[in-house]
């Protein structure tokens, strides 16, 4: 029973990284703007300081857990389906935590700079790529991953992320380290 446990757990984390290329690409970009999820999508790309309301992606999300575990249950019983949920749902939060703070706070460690210059890339250069924000799986998989070095930025666009507005203002030796990767384009 452990073994099953600790097994789905894993099983669960690798599915979250399908699950988040699917809600970002195929239900936040494919539909255009027809569906909920897109036009939230839309609206956090036209402003990327907005995040969807917590209540309504709770709302979203609780189906989507309710449906892991139910499939979890019927493969394995209950200690699948708590593996499985409980790894989508950790999965789940990291990937909103890493979002908003790539966004906001900034990144703290190599790979919190890796993913920042991942999505930033997918908000500013190419929105058809690089849908993973905590894994390139699926965009390496399905063959939507760019490798990224460096991000340009318009300056018009620099002061929407709070902290690389700040450190960009910096001489470059000041900078902190995880900025490297980001310039403004000219």
């Amino acid at each position: 029973m452990i073994l099953q446990f600790l097994m789905s757990l894993a099983a669960g984390l690798f599915a979250w990284t399908f699950l988040e290329y699917v809600i970002h690409y195929w239900l936040g970009h494919l539909p255009k703007g027809k569906t909920l999820i897109s036009r939230e999508h839309i609206a956090h790309h036209k402003d990327v300081s907005y995040f969807s309301p917590l209540p309504l992606k709770i709302r979203g999300a609780m189906p989507v857990l309710a449906i892991v575990g139910g499939l979890g249950w019927w493969l394995g019983g209950p200690a699948v389906a708590a593996g499985l949920t409980l790894a989508v749902a950790a999965g789940w939060a990291t990937y909103e935590g890493l979002h908003k703070s790539i966004h906001v706070n900034g990144p703290k460690t190599a790979y919190a700079r890796w993913a920042a210059r991942n999505h930033l890339y997918h908000h500013y250069c190419k929105p058809n790529r690089n849908h993973g924000v905590t894994s390139p799986i699926w965009d390496l998989v399905l063959g939507t991953y760019d490798s990224v070095k460096t991000v340009s930025l318009r300056e018009r666009d620099v002061p929407d992320i709070p902290w690389l507005a700040r450190e960009l203002t910096k001489p470059e030796t000041e900078q902190d380290q995880f900025t490297r990767g980001f310039q403004i384009r000219t």
